[in-house]
């Protein structure tokens, strides 16, 4: 009412009460249209266990995992330092539902799984320990279907990371951008750019994603391609991946954000 008439909110939002449902959800009990996916989506996307859980059910292929649970630590953090130290070194240590990096340790020894674990434990009681992939980061943006077409991707883009980071962290991805290169179209094998695409069009699909979603992969060294996660509103000013991505395939910054309006504007608003 303070707002006067909304059509659209576009919830450019990220992390906890962001991306994770809560904002779509109350959105929802207003009877307003929003851009991207709706809660259970946002939420599943957002906790990187039950993603993988779904995944998995889909027969989509992703990397080792465990998951430590706030009582599984606090009942007998011995066995969950076991089931985490089983899948060798390196680990990535990080909080089951958090973004932008925050709280992720890369754990190369078992001397520092513990530190690592309470580290992610500061952004959420969940944490999730990941076996370490060896090979190159790379995305792809969705773009939901219109009326019953098919999700549309994007060419593929490349992470870099040049000097000073073990990984794409926190740092590297907000405040030290020449230590990082962001590169699209990815030089990979044309096969490979075919299968990707196609793995994050299913990814966004098992999820139930809609507008919009940027897939993050591994492709290693030996030919695999790996789900890592999805972004179910990634980054999105003109310098970001998910808008540079849609601009190499040729749908400019002004026409995908009125493309995701229009398809916000296309779906009945409430409860989907």
């Amino acid at each position: 009412e303070e707002l006067g008439t909304v059509d659209v909110v576009f919830p450019l939002l990220h992390g906890p009460w962001g991306e994770d449902g809560t904002i779509q959800g109350m959105l929802d009990l207003a009877d307003v249209r929003y851009v991207g996916s709706g809660v259970f989506a946002s939420a599943a996307g957002m906790d990187k266990h039950f993603m993988k859980v779904v995944w998995a059910g889909h027969g989509l292929p992703i990397g080792p995992y465990a998951v430590i649970t706030d009582r599984a630590w606090r009942s007998d953090p011995a066995a969950a330092l076991d089931a985490a130290s089983s899948m060798g070194f390196p680990v990535f240590v990080k909080p089951a539902r958090a973004g932008s990096s925050m709280g992720i340790t890369r754990v190369t020894e078992p001397d520092g799984l513990r530190a690592a674990i309470e580290a992610a434990r500061e952004h959420d009681p969940k944490v999730l320990v990941e076996a370490a992939i060896f090979g190159r980061e790379i995305e792809c943006a969705v773009l939901q279907g219109r009326g019953v077409d098919a999700p549309r991707t994007s060419e593929v883009g490349e992470i870099r990371v040049v000097k000073g980071h073990d990984f794409y962290d926190f740092e590297a991805k907000y405040l030290a951008e020449s230590d990082v290169e962001l590169v699209c179209p990815a030089d990979v094998p044309s096969d490979v750019s075919d299968q990707i695409r196609r793995l994050a069009a299913r990814a966004f699909d098992a999820l139930g994603c809609e507008g919009l979603g940027r897939v993050d992969f591994f492709y290693t060294d030996d030919g695999r391609v790996v789900l890592n996660e999805i972004n179910t509103m990634p980054g999105f000013t003109p310098h970001s991946m998910y808008p540079r991505m849609w601009a190499a395939t040729g749908i400019d910054y002004p026409q995908l954000v009125a493309e995701l309006i229009a398809l916000a504007m296309e779906r009945r608003s409430g409860l989907r």
